[in-house]
């Protein structure tokens, strides 16, 4: 879809806009089978259903189809099966439009209509992980690695002695398989560390396993308190301590006339090694390269042969100089290559078992560390509707975008499952720990008392959906613009109009 942006303005509109309907399509995917559930369990226990809705709110599109109400609400989060017999929920599914007295369920029959909602969000993420089994999840080299590739000076790792080549084996005594993730990664080892100082077990090669104790604080002496409003929409900080996983460079594209086309680098070339030293990160390959300005430098190259996909090494000198038209003050010397987003991906087939156990500990992880005093993550650092959206946006402009949506989904329907078995009233787990309560009662609760406990829940609910999402509006209005890099028109000349070195 990324050609209707050489449509000009009209075409990036328009494919904007179809993402945003690609967005909703997905996410309320979730929402339908997952209220569908409680629906479906509603006509099987004998409930009256009097509305089925996708979004809370005013609805802005409705009809009546056999005396059940089916409509599209007005706030974009969540949905609803509105079931009088169960516990009040006119704060947010509107007061009962039924004048007739219903017969009252039993508890076991509201457990089971609530039930049914998180066992059919369980049951679609495991739709898409046997999809994702059979598909396979495109990865990349720094996602599955558990070598350091890059470490950051004057950060925190590179104080305490760690270096590029570090094979991870724990982190605070807990096993690492991959770089990034939601479980088992280093990234979330460093954020989910609480002590003052975090353990890292390393395998150095030639040097054999080392503890590495590596501050949890990273102090930046030019951050500057934000105003009131301003931390509305600004997450507080992560822990991070200066460190990146591991990947090959590969060339996304080689700038005319610079030196990297000079030598006869190609799109999707893999650098190896520079000057003998083996490549980790291509942000250590640009730093490596200011120190040589108007040096060659011997790189060694993987390219693979598309006619025969056998792949090659090759030595290519490469001579960094400063483009020759730049502005000013840039004078950092460079090669003119713009790097591939991802590097090369494989396709990994998870079996089912694991892709659902790792999406469970992770948000059991989650849940574990919000609750816990003794640490950094908070509710400030969760995402909501908006947040999910943009994650989806995002995945859709991937070029495996089916197959990244499929695996993100398996993560967010068993988030869903889970969040909504929490015991917290207005939440399917509230409804379950209201009936257990009724049927050791051997009576109902009080229904005035249920109506304002869920009226007060709702509102609660309601205000952390804002709260987050002013956290997510932030990071695409504020952080956004904060790590956009200033735009330098750069430009390589031809050999003949390159102006004379100094």
């Amino acid at each position: 879809m990324q050609w209707l942006s050489s449509l000009g303005t009209v075409g990036e509109v328009l494919r904007i806009i179809i993402l945003i309907f690609e967005v909703l399509l997905v996410f309320n995917l979730m929402i339908l089978v997952h209220e569908w559930g409680h629906f479906l369990a509603a006509r099987w226990r004998g409930l009256k259903v009097e509305a089925f809705q996708i979004w809370f709110g005013k609805p802005l599109w409705k009809k009546t189809i056999n005396g059940v109400q089916y409509g599209l609400g007005s706030i974009p989060a969540g949905g609803f099966v509105k079931l009088p017999q169960m516990a009040p929920m006119g704060a947010i599914e509107g007061e009962s439009s039924s004048e007739e007295p219903l017969p009252p369920i039993t508890p076991m029959d509201k457990i089971i209509v609530a039930f049914a909602g998180p066992l059919f969000s369980f049951g679609l993420a495991c739709l898409f992980a046997l999809l994702v089994s059979v598909l396979g999840k495109p990865q990349s080299e720094p996602f599955v690695t558990t070598t350091i590739g890059y470490v950051a000076k004057d950060s925190p790792a590179a104080t305490a002695g760690l270096k590029p080549g570090d094979v991870i084996q724990t982190i605070d005594g807990q096993p690492i398989r991959r770089f990034e993730g939601f479980v088992d990664s280093v990234r979330w080892g460093v954020i989910a560390s609480e002590g003052s100082e975090i353990q890292f077990q390393v395998d150095r090669p030639g040097e054999g396993v080392k503890t590495v104790a590596v501050a949890a604080k990273w102090p930046d002496p030019e951050k500057k308190p934000s105003s009131w409003w301003m931390s509305i929409f600004e997450r507080p900080v992560l822990r991070e301590v200066g460190i990146m996983g591991k990947e090959t460079p590969m060339v996304g594209k080689v700038q005319a006339n610079s030196p990297a086309a000079d030598a006869g680098l190609q799109p999707n070339d893999e650098l190896l090694s520079v000057d003998g030293q083996p490549l980790f990160s291509r942000i250590w390959f640009a730093e490596y390269l200011e120190t040589k300005p108007g040096q060659p430098v011997q790189v060694i190259v993987r390219r693979k042969d598309k006619a025969t996909m056998t792949s090659s090494e090759l030595p290519v000198t490469l001579t960094p100089r400063v483009p020759d038209q730049r502005p000013p003050e840039y004078n950092r010397p460079m090669v003119g290559i713009e790097w591939h987003a991802t590097g090369e991906r494989k396709l990994a087939y998870p079996p089912v078992s694991e892709q659902v156990s790792d999406a469970a500990r992770s948000m059991f992880s989650m849940i574990g560390k919000l609750v816990s005093g003794n640490s950094d993550i908070s509710p400030a650092h969760m995402s909501g509707p908006v947040g999910i959206g943009r994650v989806y946006y995002n995945l859709l402009q991937d070029p495996a975008a089916l197959l990244q949506i499929l695996w993100f989904s398996v993560v967010l329907n068993i988030n869903l499952a889970i969040m909504n078995m929490l015991p917290f009233p207005v939440l399917d787990g509230g409804h379950i720990t209201m009936a257990i309560a009724e049927g050791l009662r051997r009576k109902p609760l009080h229904s005035r008392a249920i109506e304002w406990v869920q009226t007060a829940c709702a509102l609660m609910l309601f205000g952390f959906i804002f709260f987050v999402t002013f956290k997510d509006l932030g990071d695409i209005f504020i952080g956004g613009s904060k790590k956009k890099a200033p735009s330098i028109e750069l430009k390589w000349l031809p050999e003949g109009q390159r102006p004379a070195a100094k």
